[in-house]
């Protein structure tokens, strides 16, 4: 079974793809991982600078001498290093109920890892559970220049909208480290949610400034070029963290596994129509950074215009586990069960949709084609779901974009005639059956008279 039209499908989806690209629309960038603490008494390597990895600090150049490098922060041991390392597996396999339980546990076993605080707080961010800002803030509160929880701290009160507070913060840290590239980086990713595109570039490259191959401002830059539509300059930002320039001996690429930039190539792509250019960039960036949503559902929606639903639904099952609120995620994944007539599953899927945000037109758009195809539902009758079919076609027409052609008359026009066909048979068999003739008669003559009647002859034929 496929899409009944994937041309439809594919602009009714761009309705909320502002959500799927919300990494690098106008929207704060994409939750960060728990970090991965280094072995108790290890000096971080250069190679360990991208946010949440490490808690190499951004200040650390490349060429640095080892002596050079900061003091090693205070590793977990015992219980609370066992547990740490229970909730960092429980998050890779996407179980984020258990990776939050067991990161709480460990700040219960050591209240002083600063490392357990932010990495606690990013699962929080993740269920969308309030006390996540609590969480980093008490991560750099325990160690007052604890970048990953600086910067997560910020970008979460960004996507509360809180955009001024995010800029205080940052400001405040950065007069406190002014060796920090990663607070000046986060500094121009405000700016640049904040519209002040001058401000934003001008600052990531103080930050580069600061270490040249601190990567996260690199794609800053393209971020602030994308979401401000000069494209050539944001592929070109893209360019030189992921492939490099030649001679690439001399100019090799700065990250060339950086998931978000992968994903902010493929949506550019995308955008400039070049199909397998940006299935290649989000596949790539699911498969480094696999808690990286975003791709999932954009890699997903071109598997569903293709109808490969089978490869589809695993990327989709688990996005809904990184992100158990996201709406694209979740509409992507009942589709891809109605593909594969999982029906019942399919309208548990649209009905979250429904339930999380009614004024979406694929979804009503989804529902009808479940409604109107699947050959039963539970709980429905057929005639009941070409009726829930018209209901959802008519919320379609009423909540999309007016300016665009599609098919849904033609699917109401069709559910209407079923519709009929059902009520046809319905008067059919409630009407009464035709009286049947009498048995041995004449069926065009009239009844004989009964006996005694005027014109019946005597019963021995007359005679007297």
């Amino acid at each position: 079974m496929r899409l009944r039209n994937p041309t439809l499908y594919a602009r009714a989806l761009a309705l909320v793809l502002p959500f799927a690209a919300a990494a690098c629309g106008d929207a704060p960038p994409v939750a960060k991982l728990p970090t991965q603490p280094a072995p108790a008494g290890a000096n971080p390597t250069p190679g360990q600078q991208q946010i949440g990895i490490s808690d190499q600090p951004s200040s650390f150049r490349p060429g640095d001498a080892p002596d050079q490098a900061p003091a090693p922060r205070a590793a977990l041991t015992g219980q609370a290093s066992a547990l740490y390392q229970q909730a960092l597996a429980a998050f890779a396999a996407g179980d984020l109920i258990n990776a939050r339980t067991l990161f709480t546990q460990t700040t219960q076993a050591e209240p002083q890892s600063h490392q357990a605080f932010y990495s606690l707080g990013v699962v929080q961010e993740r269920l969308r559970d309030p006390g996540a800002t609590a969480s980093y803030r008490q991560a750099f509160t325990i160690v007052p220049d604890y970048e990953p929880a600086i910067i997560a701290y910020a970008m979460a009160l960004a996507k509360k909208n809180q955009l001024s507070e995010a800029e205080r913060t940052l400001t405040e840290k950065r007069g406190q480290m002014p060796k920090s590239a990663a607070v000046a980086a986060t500094l121009a990713e405000i700016k640049s949610l904040q519209k002040d595109t001058g401000s934003a570039q001008r600052i990531a490259q103080e930050a580069l400034k600061l270490n040249p191959d601190y990567r996260p401002a690199m794609v800053i830059i393209a971020r602030d070029h994308y979401r401000n539509r000069r494209l050539d300059l944001a592929l070109y930002a893209l360019k030189a963290v992921l492939d490099g320039f030649e001679p690439v001996a001399e100019n090799p690429p700065r990250d060339k596994d950086n998931a978000e930039a992968l994903l902010l190539r493929g949506l550019i792509w995308r955008e400039q129509g070049n199909r397998a250019g940006a299935i290649e960039q989000f596949r790539m960036a699911v498969e480094r950074r696999p808690d990286l949503v975003e791709a999932r559902v954009q890699l997903s929606t071109y598997l569903l215009e293709a109808g490969s639903a089978e490869e589809a639904t695993p990327l989709l099952e688990g996005a809904v586990k990184f992100d158990a609120e996201s709406i694209p995620a979740h509409l992507n994944l009942g589709d891809a069960y109605r593909l594969m007539q999982r029906y019942a599953d399919a309208k548990t899927q649209f009905d979250w949709v429904v339930a999380h945000d009614a004024s979406l037109p694929q979804v009503h758009y989804d529902l009808a084609l479940l409604y109107l195809y699947a050959p039963n539902l539970p709980g429905m009758t057929p005639k009941s779901q070409v009726g829930a079919a018209i209901q959802e076609l008519k919320k379609f027409q009423e909540v999309r974009s007016k300016s665009e052609a599609d098919d849904s008359d033609e699917l109401l026009n069709q559910a209407k005639l079923k519709e009929g066909e059902f009520t046809a048979a319905a008067a059919a068999a409630a009407a009464p059956p035709p009286t049947p003739p009498a048995a041995g008669g004449d069926a065009g003559a009239a009844p004989p008279p009964a006996a005694g009647d005027a014109g019946a002859p005597a019963a021995d034929g007359g005679a007297k």
